[in-house]
């Protein structure tokens, strides 16, 4: 074919063009197909124009062939750099907290010395905030009808469709004159807020300044694990919301897609004095704020003119507005009197505020307080990851109480893989420290952490059972002593237990409410298989 094309002068030309365009069309099919073709190097090489081309043909893809080769390698360097980093830091960080820290005598006797509780007459009222919805709506009437000041805390704040109310709120707030302080948990605040300009809206306003607790630093990887569990808000040093719910769409809201059902109290008091729990709760907040490793989210607020901060900034207005005139009647009610009931006393359980590993306070206080029921404990909690001295604690408590049991979500239900795990491969312990448990395949994950002791003992906040909670982060439990709010806690918690199941020690279930229990799907089967038998090692980090 290529001697017929280099036969005459016309012919010649237009041989030599085609044989050219062969050529290339033949490189192309080498380079898609991975193929060597030495007909047709044969028959080009009978021209010296192709076989000019050719040669510059080939250079080229010896040329990229090197330099794919190079980047190839450059990129695995990359990865395995990358790999070791990661496995450096993670080793630095269990190293750090491989050993739980243990209260010495001495802090044990304080805590018993110290006690529970204040005395006190308090003059402040509460109510329990079960549903979603409502929990989002009492934060931004808080928000809203605040005069003075407003501080947020919270472990994990997006900026979805409630995050983006919340965000849009406290900007209305800050631009009314109110003093706006937000702190958030460090990985929260490298994964969800750095560099978005909703977060950058909120932290360059006028009278807003927003903190990060413990930032993400890869040359402190001691102190990694340390997280800013805390989820509360406080109106002008007289009302505040805590509890359990993080500050996105999963915990607040109506919205559709997935959810965790959760539980937070509101407290009010029209003129909270020296004895009040906002001020325990108020001190609290300010040894956290004014930490070392609590730092500000932008240095400065030079972004407020950035084009993209200020279309946030309206959009956060905009949308909180139109949620403001849709509600405007309950939001505008400052008047909690008929919503909450009066209390005894509230006490404020907490956790060392450091980023390092943490002794368990808030667990020894739990459970002494806990053992001293006289016929009842109920016990929600999420997940239980226990090590011995947990299992010890609830051991003690068993003994020491007639009725004690523990509702935490099914395997099948967690939405936490490694909170599930646990539970999968050490169901048996658990049973084992005379707990009665119960499962719940409630569809979503039940994310609530409350004790019921008796009939005038509620206890509600943020700390799981868990290692986590008992060695890691900050914790919040406020203890209430009030009859009615026993009640009210009471009848939300035995709401979730009708769907839930009894566990029993030889693996069959007591089931009074017909549950149909969630599916333990092959694929999470799986991997829960994977977690129990290679990463269970990790258990206190999750």
């Amino acid at each position: 074919m290529a001697r017929l094309f280099c036969a005459g002068s016309d012919e010649r030309r237009d041989g030599k063009f085609i044989a050219v365009l062969a050529r290339v069309m033949n490189f192309i099919w080498i380079l898609e197909e991975r193929r060597d073709n030495d007909r047709t190097k044969s028959w080009s090489m009978s021209c010296p124009r192709v076989q000019r081309i050719d040669g510059y043909l080939r250079s080229i893809v010896v040329k990229s062939y090197k330099r794919r080769k190079l980047m190839k390698r450059i990129i695995l360097g990359a990865v395995i750099l990358l790999v070791v980093l990661i496995a450096a830091i993670v080793a630095c960080a269990l190293i750090s907290y491989h050993k739980q820290p243990e209260l010495t005598a001495d802090e044990i006797n304080q805590l018993d010395e110290q006690g529970i509780w204040k005395e006190r007459t308090s003059a402040e009222r509460a109510r329990i905030i079960e549903d979603n919805d409502e929990a989002l709506k009492e934060r931004i009437r808080m928000i809203s009808n605040a005069k003075s000041e407003i501080i947020l805390s919270t472990f994990d704040f997006r900026s979805d469709d409630s995050g983006k109310l919340m965000l849009g709120a406290l900007i209305d707030a800050a631009d009314r004159g109110v003093s706006v302080n937000v702190i958030v948990d460090g990985v929260s605040g490298f994964t969800k807020m750095k560099g978005n300009p909703d977060f950058k809206a909120l932290a360059s306003s006028d009278n807003v300044n927003v903190k990060i607790y413990n930032k993400v630093n890869p040359f402190k990887p001691w102190q990694s694990m340390g997280r800013l569990h805390d989820k509360y808000v406080i109106a002008d040093r007289t009302n505040y919301i805590l509890g359990g719910r993080n500050t996105f769409n999963y915990f607040l809201g109506a919205y559709p897609g997935h959810k965790n059902y959760d539980r937070d109290v509101l407290v009010c008091c029209e003129s909270p004095d020296e004895t009040s729990s906002v001020n325990d709760v108020l001190a609290y907040y300010e040894s956290v704020w004014n930490y070392k490793e609590s730092k500000a989210f932008l240095k400065n607020n030079k972004c407020a003119g950035n084009k993209k901060v200020k279309a946030a900034r309206k959009e956060l207005l905009d949308n909180y507005n139109i949620y403001y005139a849709d509600n405007k009647d309950y939001l505008t009610d400052t008047d909690y009197t008929d919503e909450t009931v009066e209390v005894n006393n509230i006490a404020l359980l907490s956790n060392p505020i450091e980023c390092g590993a943490k002794k368990p306070v808030v667990w020894y206080q739990l459970t002494k307080l806990m053992e001293q029921a006289d016929t009842q404990v109920k016990i929600h909690t999420p997940y239980i990851i226990c090590n011995e001295y947990m299992y010890d604690g609830l051991k003690k408590v068993c003994d020491s109480v007639e009725n004690v049991s523990l509702m935490t979500n099914s395997v099948g239900n967690n939405g936490n893989p490694f909170g599930s795990a646990d539970y999968y491969a050490h169901k048996d312990k658990v049973l084992g420290t005379g707990l009665e448990v119960w499962e719940y395949e409630g569809g979503y994950s039940y994310h609530g952490k409350s004790v019921l002791i008796d009939d005038d003992i509620s206890v509600v906040g943020s700390f799981n059972i868990d290692m986590r909670s008992v060695y890691l982060d900050t914790e919040l439990m406020l203890v209430i002593d009030s009859k009615e709010i026993n009640e009210q806690l009471g009848g939300a918690m035995q709401t979730y237990e009708h769907s839930a199941r009894k566990a029993n020690a030889d693996g069959t279930y007591d089931n009074p409410y017909n549950v149909q229990p969630v599916e333990l799907t092959p694929k999470r089967e799986r991997r829960m298989k994977l977690i129990k038998n290679f990463l269970l090692w990790t258990r206190y980090l999750f």
